[in-house]
């Protein structure tokens, strides 16, 4: 599976789909079991949230007294991830400013906190996920083509609800476990409910 190949790669990972096709339980799916047992560390961002005046900080991290309000320091993202995953959310989101931020970052492999002039080695990848077209961004100059390029080593493209009906049963049987309680372990589906669920358009995913 092309999740599997991910998992074992150390490449940036794009996975494309539409709202509610589970980008981010895949982008989870593809962190590595570490030497002692636990997973290696997983920082989601929601791109949407970035913004230019405080992206720095966030991302890269801050020393105490770097500006007002800084009392102590903070680590950003980027090192919070280090030897892991930075998971971008809806990357389409993420302004161009921001965009040529982090592709310094990749390209260097290195940040700077903010009130430092120490360099911090980190290593990390990305994984990102949109339900946009990102080359059709890259053409209307909202996206930048050589971040796109660095992003997308392996992508993943997840196909809607509608075409992947053979997950359907599945998910109904996920969800009757998990919402299951006291005597009720046991609930079950009807046949005629379940050929109405395989039918569904399920819009929205």
């Amino acid at each position: 599976k092309i999740t599997e190949k991910a998992r074992k790669a150390k490449s940036n990972v794009l996975i494309l789909g539409e709202t509610g096709t589970g980008k981010e339980l895949i982008a989870r799916n593809i962190r590595k079991n570490l030497s002692d047992g636990t997973l290696e560390p997983f920082v989601a961002v929601d791109s949407s949230t970035i913004m230019s005046s405080t992206a720095e900080s966030r991302l890269f991290g801050y020393e105490k007294g770097a500006f007002t309000g800084a009392d102590r320091t903070q680590i950003g993202v980027f090192e919070s991830a280090q030897n892991g995953i930075v998971f971008f959310d809806e990357i389409s989101n993420m302004p161009l400013e921001i965009q040529s931020k982090l592709l310094r970052v990749l390209q260097e492999k290195e940040i700077t906190r903010l009130g430092s002039n120490k360099t911090v080695p980190l290593e990390f990848r990305v994984v990102c996920a949109s339900n946009k077209d990102l080359n059709a961004l890259v053409k209307s100059g909202k996206f930048m083509d050589d971040l796109l390029l660095r992003l997308s080593v392996i992508p993943i493209e997840v196909p809607p609800l509608k075409k992947r009906r053979e997950d359907i049963p599945l998910l109904i049987q996920h969800f009757l476990v998990k919402h299951s309680t006291g005597g009720q372990r046991n609930l079950k589906i009807t046949d005629d409910a379940l050929e109405i669920l395989l039918k569904y358009s399920w819009p929205g995913n």
